[in-house]
């Protein structure tokens, strides 16, 4: 059966999900290409995981992305995961193979570092010390993509020290773990502050960090985007900080999902971000 003789079917597991415009990206997408299909957002709690994850070939799945709290979880209920995902310790993406079994992967650092150089292409991973905030799927997903990129520097803050610690050690590369009470600090003479956390996602308070030491031209990353602008994004704006949230992420990681489910490079345009935009 060829692609456009069946009706396409793909998702995102999460536990909330609601809140996620993978839905409209990827319905745009499946009208770009003049496909039958759906994408559809799937609210599965964290014990029901692998009983969702396993139904996905009998119920016509191509297979689904992965969003917060599942990523790290799936790594022990998919048959294989290729060696980024296996390298970050966490999946964003499910394939569901032509034998049904399912393959994990992670197009989370493809997504963040292309949507960086969409807006900035003058961008440089190695034009100084990264600051990232966070210590959980995303933030591997974040660390794994600045190093590929060329970063040779990156200061790990986490609440919980041990979980940073614990992503060093699966990462490895220039990674230095800094204490939570030194957060502010860490920032003087970076080139880049990364926000990976929920902080300052709708419904959660804003990320505590004082921005006194970070250097006026530092990027300042955000990859949450509802809001467009969190409270660290309005913050560092204000001091002139160039900033850079978390919608071309998403639009970005769509691309190779895409290569993987349906064999298509779907193209990000203008049009498609404004569509989404359109829906804050």
């Amino acid at each position: 059966m060829t692609r456009s003789d069946r009706f396409l079917l793909a998702g995102v597991m999460g536990w909330p999900v609601m809140h996620s415009r993978s839905p409209a990206l990827h319905g745009y997408l499946l009208k770009q290409q003049n496909l039958k299909g759906a994408y559809l957002p799937l609210a599965i709690k964290p014990e029901r995981l692998a009983a969702a994850l396993r139904a996905l070939p009998a119920l016509g799945f191509s297979g689904c992305n992965l969003t917060i709290p599942h990523k790290e979880a799936a790594m022990g209920i998919v048959d294989r995961v290729d060696d980024a995902a296996r390298a970050i310790g966490a999946i964003s993406c499910v394939v569901v193979e032509d034998d049904e079994t399912l393959t994990g992967k992670n197009n989370d650092h493809f997504g963040f570092i292309e949507g960086i150089v969409e807006a900035l292409p003058d961008w440089r991973a190695d034009a100084g010390p990264i600051v990232v905030v966070g210590a959980g799927g995303g933030a591997r997903g974040v660390v794994y993509g600045l190093i590929k990129r060329g970063a040779g520097e990156i200061r790990l803050v986490n609440r919980t020290g041990e979980r940073a610690e614990t992503l060093k050690q699966g990462i490895g590369g220039p990674i230095t773990v800094v204490p939570w009470d030194a957060r502010h600090e860490a920032l003087a003479g970076a080139a880049m502050l990364v926000n990976t956390t929920s902080q300052g996602m709708v419904g959660n308070p804003p990320l505590d960090i004082d921005l006194a030491h970070l250097p006026a031209d530092a990027l300042v990353s955000d990859i949450i985007y509802i809001p467009q602008e969190t409270p660290l994004l309005a913050a560092a704006r204000q001091r002139g900080n160039r900033t850079v949230n978390g919608l071309g992420m998403l639009l970005h990681q769509a691309r190779p999902a895409w290569r993987s489910w349906f064999g298509i490079d779907p193209e990000i345009t203008a049009e498609l971000r404004a569509e989404i935009e359109a829906t804050f």
